[in-house]
């Protein structure tokens, strides 16, 4: 045993101060970091009821609220200490006292300290801008690093603010220093096996009460800044990365949610008489089909990355998609398709549930993401089978969560054999290994008598952009050209080999982006950044056409089952666009935070802190430029957006409440309308 006498351990006080006592066994440390994570949160607490006292409600009101925050303080600080705690139940005695764990100590906490008054200063400067505590905003702001970065060291005097930091942490240090804190820690001792009980019993008791805290525990407030206040930084960060979205009531333009809804349903284009219910919430409507039904079979290949630039049917002179470019030439084209985000999951929600995109994540990263009524949910009603085919791992980003808990069987790398894949690179199996496998299920599906309908995801087109040797005259890896070279000669390939099956005669093959190839990453909403090819192509079923009417990926399915001459219930914000007058096309566009709705040529943008901009531009959304406010557009941009989000929280899109009417008896409706507000002065565009 390392006594705490011995030559090169500090030497604590003899007669410690009663203050001093409880740092002075093992997990001093750990209490140690829990103040301070506890006197940070309490000290931006403060400052940003000093800074904005105007906004809060001084009564009982923020008393409540102080005290709700003392105790997510001390929780979060404690779910933090963790890992220290677990570092000080597992180290060994000899290399606790030793003269270089506490050298590492000194380092550790001045680089942690340094660290706090960041997050406390971040935490200040968010409430600056946006009345709130950290939420998906802040973890969006984490995606676009550069432009964010760019923006705050252009807004703020970042070097003297470090510096400043910088100066705290030390002088922090050498206060606890002088206390003599760290010298009655460091130099106190503990029996073998005693830390390790120690160490379980203080780790018990945090992660047994963390599941039961999150954003929904805490209480509503009459005003909604003090419940901001009571929450804590890290707590709030921390759920919304679970949540994945931002509160769309909280931060955006809004309108009273019955009307909000009652506006969306005229954007669906749905016949107002064809809604089952006169009650807002009731999304479903009736869709009559146009012709006799059809069994046709359909393959919807949901291309990675493809912008329009690409093609030579959208005036590419670059020749890297000969095949696609044929599928254009022979079948609908479609030539005024925006894809409603900047993910492939964000592509995937649209395709699929024909839904606008509501802030932060996609719903396929969301709690709540299954049992959700979809385009598979309609197919499979008239016994077709539903399958998610996808080269790589299907877990990535909850794809597999997401069409595993819809309805869909998932076909990816993981459920084929390895001699299946002869080229993969670390998002999945080549292309050629993808269709091969559609192929096989198609072939399948109808030896036994199915029909079918298959979401094909490929992934080739994607960094490092690597194929296999000589399948194009681009030597990979080929950069982006390469690739999308690479992924139209896979679908060629499949094609020519499935007009040799005997289901290729009733079959209509659907190829649309899930995005384009330059609009991830992007803080500002470019429209023209959203413009993708939308091909359905079978030369025996559909005669060739151009189709320039301005849509969105959320109008794919409802136009699908529409050539089908299906008639169907759904709540699907989407229409058919062969049916749709040119001139009353519409867009859905958005990125984690901007949420954008693009009608003949103009464009209206709705931000967080309740703004909204408008802009003028040609017919692909190029040249943006700032307009005068359109209120009667900007009211249906938050209409649809706000139902959107309605519908989701509510339960209102789940299959039972589609098939049954039975609204969830939880579902949240808004007390009292809120008035909107509209930004009057338009930032440039991005």
């Amino acid at each position: 045993m390392t006594d705490a006498s011995q030559e090169g351990a500090p030497h604590p006080p003899s007669r410690p101060r009663i203050w001093l006592r409880p740092f002075s066994g093992r997990f001093g440390g750990a209490l140690l970091w829990v103040l301070v994570l506890v006197a940070s949160s309490t000290a931006t607490r403060v400052a940003i009821a000093v800074t904005w006292p105007d906004q809060l409600s001084w009564g009982p009101s923020l008393v409540a609220a102080w005290g709700l925050g003392a105790v997510l303080d001390l929780l979060s600080a404690w779910v933090l200490a963790l890992p220290l705690i677990v570092y000080l139940a597992l180290l060994p005695q000899r290399l606790f006292a030793h003269p270089v764990h506490r050298a590492v100590v000194h380092v550790t906490l001045a680089v942690g300290l340094f660290a706090v008054g960041f997050v406390a200063t971040a935490e200040w400067v968010f409430w600056l801008e946006f009345g709130a505590r950290f939420n998906f905003i802040a973890v969006d702001y984490l995606m676009y690093t550069y432009e964010v970065i760019g923006n705050i060291w252009q807004s703020y005097p970042i070097p003297a603010i470090l510096a400043g930091l910088a100066l705290l942490a030390a002088l922090e240090l050498v206060a606890l220093m002088r206390s003599g804190v760290l010298a009655i820690w460091l130099g106190s001792t503990t029996r073998p096996g005693r830390s390790v009980a120690m160490g379980a019993l203080l780790a018990v008791v945090p992660l047994a009460v963390l599941p039961l805290v999150d954003e929904s525990s805490i209480p509503a407030f009459a005003n909604a800044y003090d419940r901001e206040l009571a929450k804590n930084g890290a707590f709030s960060f921390c759920a919304a990365l679970r949540s994945q979205e931002i509160d769309f009531e909280t931060f955006y333009q809004t309108m009273d949610e019955p009307q909000a809804l009652t506006r969306a349903r005229l954007l669906t284009g749905a016949d107002p008489s064809s809604f089952r219910s006169t009650d807002p919430y009731d999304f479903v409507h009736h869709t009559q089909g146009r012709s006799e039904e059809r069994r046709w079979n359909v393959i919807q290949i949901t291309v990675e990355s493809l912008s329009t630039h690409f093609l030579g049917a959208f005036g590419s002179p670059d020749g890297l998609t000969p095949n696609l470019d044929r599928v254009a030439a022979g079948g609908l084209f479609f030539t005024r398709c925006f894809a409603t985000g900047t993910r492939t999951t964000r592509g995937m929600e649209a395709l699929t549930l024909s839904l606008p995109p509501t802030p932060g994540q996609s719903i396929l990263r969301r709690p709540g993401s299954t049992g959700l009524f979809n385009l598979g949910s309609v197919f499979r009603s008239r016994g077709y089978d539903t399958a998610f085919l996808y080269g790589g791992l299907a877990t990535f980003d909850g794809m597999k969560s997401f069409f595993g808990g819809n309805g869909y069987r998932v076909v990816d790398r993981a459920s084929v054999a390895a001699d299946d894949v002869t080229f993969s690179t670390v998002w999945g199996a080549c292309d050629e290994d993808l269709l091969r496998w559609t192929l096989r299920e198609a072939d399948r599906d109808d030896a036994m008598g199915k029909p079918f309908f298959y979401f094909v995801m490929t992934t080739s087109n994607h960094r490092p952009y690597a194929y296999p040797a000589g399948r194009v005259d681009i030597p990979s890896p080929g950069g982006r050209p390469g690739a999308v070279k690479y992924t139209d000669y896979a679908i060629g390939d499949f094609l020519r080999q499935a007009s040799t099956r005997p289901w290729f005669d009733n079959t209509l093959f659907v190829i649309v982006a899930d995005h384009t190839a330059s609009s991830a990453g992007k803080a500002e909403l470019e429209v023209r950044r959203f413009h993708i090819p939308w091909l359905i192509y079978n030369p025996k079923l559909v005669q060739p056409a151009q189709v320039h009417t301005l849509c969105s990926q959320v109008d794919v399915a409802p136009t699908l089952l529409a050539l089908l001459g299906w008639s169907y219930d759904s709540p699907f914000f989407g229409y058919d666009v062969l049916r749709e007058d040119p001139a009353h096309g519409r867009a859905f566009v958005a990125n984690y935070q901007r949420l954008g709705l693009f009608v003949h040529n103009r464009v209206v943008v709705l931000a967080p802190m309740r703004h909204s901009s408008s802009f003028s531009c040609d017919d692909h959304g190029e040249h943006l430029t700032p307009a005068a406010p359109d209120p009667d557009l900007t009211l249906d941009a938050v209409a649809a957006f706000e139902s959107a989000f309605i519908l989701y929280r509510n339960g209102s899109l789940l299959a039972d409440a589609v098939t049954t009417g039975a609204l969830p008896a939880d579902r949240l409706t808004r007390s009292e309308p809120v008035a909107p507000r509209v930004q009057t002065t338009p930032p440039p565009p991005g």
